[in-house]
């Protein structure tokens, strides 16, 4: 097998400008789906990246067959379908426990942040994954639809049970937190 050097130089350069612009945002993401398991949304990140990286290596070597369009895109799709993937394969008693670090110098929204990340990390899988889409990363329906592999119609009904579910377990609370 002939490796093509210069294009998989190339193609590298390509992934670690990609890696370096991203990682950031897919870090984020994967915390709020994760619940704010910082460690879980690490490893989703690492497994995400290491996916890609596959991918876009064969790319290089056959002369750009599997042609990715859109890459950031592509990279967060990947990874809601892998953390979904993983909820699906973990046991239903099975938590993630421990205390969240606190970034240092931001202590004026940490109590209204723990609270919104307790009441996801309290919703199913798929409503988090919901939310996460539609409000975090701002996306509509159709490409929710698509990432999650299921109808408009589904997702929208999915989004309005979700915002039922986390305003039922915030009750009160974020109001009050909201207002200090």
């Amino acid at each position: 097998m002939r490796w093509i050097g210069a294009g998989r130089e190339a193609k590298d350069t390509e992934f670690l400008e990609l890696v370096s612009s991203r990682t950031g945002h897919l870090y984020r993401s994967a915390c709020l789906l994760t619940s704010g398991d910082t460690h879980y949304a690490e490893d989703l990140v690492q497994e995400t990246l290491s996916r890609m990286y596959v991918l876009w290596r064969r790319s290089a070597w056959t002369g750009g067959r599997h042609r990715i369009d859109n890459p950031a895109a592509y990279a967060h799709t990947m990874m809601v379908r892998t953390f979904l993937a993983q909820q699906r394969r973990r046991s239903s008693g099975e938590r993630p426990t421990g205390e969240l670090p606190e970034p240092e110098g931001r202590e004026s929204d940490s109590t209204l942040r723990l609270t919104l990340l307790d009441a996801l990390g309290r919703m199913p899988a798929k409503d988090r994954a919901v939310l996460v889409l539609r409000y975090w990363e701002d996306r509509s329906v159709e490409e929710t639809a698509e990432v999650l592999r299921s109808s408009s119609g589904a997702v929208r009904t999915r989004t309005t049970r979700a915002l039922a579910r986390i305003r039922a377990l915030l009750g009160d609370s974020l109001a009050e937190l909201a207002a200090r």
